[in-house]
């Protein structure tokens, strides 16, 4: 039976202003981050419903109502001989399950299938999925808990699928890598503080300010949900460098302890599709697991391209 009730959460979109005190004080690390937010009001909100219908139904019939929900997955295995895409149905019980449904199917019924993890805390973006037509990582994602009807689970869309729900990331990190992600200086740094030793480890500092300036760029996970929602990016990813490393392009040119910005945006620019492919369309934004905006990061950099050119 269920007996894992929760405290009712209120995202930050609702307006919950008069509750945010309450949400902080059981979960203090969703502070700020509306996704986390929303994803732990709508887990502790599902396993509540549940409960409570479980429990309307033993004291009208007798027994327990059923929490077993199916899982349509999609499988393909290149070295099948059927060579067919399909969905394969698994019934999980809920009641006896947490938040990781995939894992405890592989475990349990199908050792077969085929997808990416490590973290589980939504640090590695590993589980990057489509479930229930929403870009996102597995691991955050609530498990919803109607079981009046199938969740389905399937591979990021517009990617090459290498089997099952794992998808090929290659040219999505060769173009990370093309915005050369790492400090730039040509300044010597300086030590960190005054009387050390020459001998000592020397620094770039900067102030709180300065560093506050990189807060909502640098949490990137590289999980691809942004990238994968973009219209621009499906028609045009051997060009178009995509949301993800824009964003993580946009993080190096807001840092201050980088001297190539310019440089940056300029390369950025040279070539139409690298950067201005974007019609900001805003998919990248409205699915980031992590609550980042990779649309107005995008255009903060067209901004600085234009502002240059003037």
């Amino acid at each position: 039976m269920l007996r894992r009730t929760l405290p009712a959460l209120r995202s930050v979109k609702d307006g919950a202003a008069g509750q945010a005190g309450k949400v902080d004080a059981h979960f203090p690390s969703l502070r700020g981050h509306p996704a986390a937010r929303a994803n732990a009001r709508e887990a502790a909100e599902g396993q509540a419903r549940l409960s409570a219908e479980e429990e309307d139904r033993r004291k009208r019939d007798g027994r327990a109502t059923t929490t077993v929900k199916e899982f349509q997955v999609y499988r393909w295995n290149p070295d099948s001989p059927a060579g067919r895409p399909f969905l394969q149905s698994y019934l999980v019980d809920l009641a006896s399950c947490g938040p990781m449904v995939l894992d405890k199917i592989k475990a349990e019924q199908d050792s077969t299938l085929a997808f990416r993890r490590s973290c589980r805390e939504g640090i590695c973006g590993s589980c990057s999925m489509s479930i229930d037509g929403v870009n996102t990582v597995a691991c955050l994602k609530p498990v919803d808990a109607d079981t009046s009807r199938p969740s389905m689970v399937t591979p990021l869309p517009h990617m090459y699928v290498v089997k099952d729900l794992v998808v090929d990331l290659t040219n999505f990190y060769q173009q990370y890598r093309s915005v050369e992600p790492w400090l730039k200086t040509k300044r010597r740094a300086s030590s960190a503080s005054e009387g050390e030793a020459t001998t000592t480890r020397r620094e770039h500092l900067q102030s709180p300010a300065q560093r506050k300036k990189l807060d909502g760029l640098y949490e990137c996970i590289l999980c691809a949900c942004c990238s994968t929602a973009c219209p621009s990016y499906w028609w045009n990813s051997e060009a178009f460098l995509g949301p993800a490393a824009l964003l993580h392009a946009y993080r190096w040119v807001s840092d201050s302890r980088d001297d190539y910005g310019r440089e940056r945006i300029q390369s950025l620019s040279e070539g139409w599709d690298k950067m201005y492919r974007c019609r900001m369309i805003k998919s990248c934004t409205a699915t980031c697991p992590k609550s980042l905006d990779p649309a107005a990061a995008i255009s903060a950099m067209k901004a600085l391209h234009q502002l240059r050119k003037a």
